[in-house]
């Protein structure tokens, strides 16, 4: 007698739904999937779409987390240069000037920053940058603003200022801390991001935990101080063409930030929070999703348009978009 399938196969991980759809000329020619997860005030589940409980890379949708720990390392920032230190700039000039300006502040040079030499992440910008003459560099790299206040932060307890990237090292053993705390589970494996900086992974579930976290803890708290910095000064956290920048600028005490592979985490003042990932991580789907998960947390704001506008091109002319599918 044959075996059923069922009995030697292992089971496969469930397909998860479809957050976006990309329509052309009226036909839907490509899907985004992905999990999202969406907490009420009081922290519950409200809904889920996916799976939200299984761990990811949240990848700079940590970045809040490891400011925080910064400060608890005793680097005491403020205003735009703490906004910076928990930014994927743009590389506008005022993102690149003030990085400059900290490294000078700190006794640095930019040769001691160990992120990659990189292109402004805006595509203005870094077609600006290139019409101009200029190359990849430290200081240019989205993650360089995180980098120069981690050295400078292992400066100030003392720490090996060599092996800050070390998963090891006391700064980054004081990240997963802070993670463990606001998102309320384990760290579940470490990696490497873009920036070469340790990577930690928690549940869609947990990383909304923690934004919420952030903008409930009390004030002058490391992580409110890092809430209330990012809200103040939104353009350091992304740029003036970046969503962040947009929801933050225009609702109130929202906190927001988004990550590489289509990862996004946003929570409002009163506890409501939210947290995705596309899973073939198609930045071009985060707008549209976003856009629908704030609705369905009741924001009402016009920026909700600008941020979910992603219209598909056919000979330079719009012939579609890519939309919410949820």
């Amino acid at each position: 007698m044959t075996a059923s399938a069922s009995a030697s196969t292992p089971s496969q991980p469930a397909i998860s739904p479809v957050l976006a759809e990309v329509v052309r000329s009226g036909f839907v020619e490509g899907r985004h999937r992905g999990s999202l997860v969406v907490l009420a005030a009081d922290g519950s589940v409200e809904r889920a779409v996916g799976d939200v409980s299984t761990p990811v890379f949240p990848r700079s949708a940590n970045k809040p987390m490891q400011a925080a720990a910064i400060l608890r390392a005793g680097l005491d920032l403020s205003g735009e240069r703490l906004a910076l230190a928990s930014a994927s700039h743009s590389g506008e000039p005022f993102h690149l000037d003030l990085v400059r300006t900290m490294i000078g502040e700190f006794g640095l040079t930019e040769s001691a920053l160990q992120c990659p030499p990189d292109l402004p992440f805006d595509p203005v910008e870094s077609e600006t940058y290139l019409a101009g003459g200029s190359v990849r560099d430290r200081v240019t790299m989205n993650c360089s603003g995180k980098h120069a206040a981690m050295i400078a932060a292992c400066a100030a307890q003392g720490w090996d200022q060599e092996s800050y990237l070390d998963p090891e090292h006391p700064l980054q053993r004081l990240v997963g801390e802070v993670i463990e705390e606001t998102a309320g589970e384990p760290v579940a494996a470490t990696g490497t991001d873009g920036c070469g900086a340790p990577l930690m992974a928690i549940s869609l579930t947990g990383l909304a935990r923690a934004f919420r976290h952030f903008v409930l803890a009390e004030p002058g708290t490391p992580e409110r101080r890092v809430a209330d910095a990012m809200r103040a000064h939104p353009e350091y956290v992304a740029g003036t063409r970046r969503p962040d920048t947009w929801l933050m600028r225009e609702v109130p005490g929202v906190l927001s930030k988004m990550g590489a592979e289509a990862v996004q985490a946003v929570a409002l003042p009163d506890g409501r929070a939210l947290a995705f990932k596309v899973d073939d991580g198609a930045i071009r789907a985060l707008g549209p999703i976003l856009a629908r998960a704030l609705g369905l947390l009741g924001v009402d704001t016009p920026a909700l348009a600008r941020i979910g506008a992603a219209p598909l091109l056919g000979g330079g002319h719009e012939v579609g978009e890519i939309r919410a599918a949820f």
